[in-house]
């Protein structure tokens, strides 16, 4: 008596006839899909040049200076608590304004970070510290 022997082979007409179906389907949905619009940003506000900065220098016995780039790189001196109201005024012309926070390398962080306080709690927007890179020869 001769065993039988398995068949080893996939049949795969049941598949190719799957995937015609499916082709035929994509190909009469395809022209039916709408393409979505896409909202473009104007171009009015973007080609505007950013403005300058107000700077709050700290210097290195603690005392304070702001310096307005925009009108000019002339140091002005001030107190911690005329700081807050001269900056609100500077931003109230323009609300883009940043507020840099320049401290001398020898100041305590933490007369810094005071300052920094004292605008936020004054609600003065965009403020950052500003610092210098390194070298890149050191």
């Amino acid at each position: 008596m001769r065993k039988r022997r398995l068949m080893n082979e996939i049949n795969v007409v049941p598949y190719i006839d799957v995937m015609l179906v499916l082709l035929v389907i994509f190909m009469v949905t395809a022209p039916m899909i709408q393409p979505g619009s896409i909202d473009l940003p104007s171009v009015g506000k973007s080609s505007l040049p950013p403005v300058a900065p107000l700077e709050v220098i700290i210097k290195s016995d603690a005392s304070l200076a702001l310096r307005d780039r925009a009108k000019g790189s002339a140091e002005q001196a001030v107190t911690r608590a005329d700081l807050a109201t001269r900056l609100k005024e500077a931003q109230a012309a323009n609300p883009q304004q940043a507020v840099l926070i320049a401290g001398d390398r020898s100041v305590k962080y933490e007369v810094v970070l005071g300052v920094m306080d004292e605008l936020q709690r004054q609600q003065v927007a965009k403020i950052g510290l500003l610092v210098q890179p390194v070298a890149s020869g050191k």
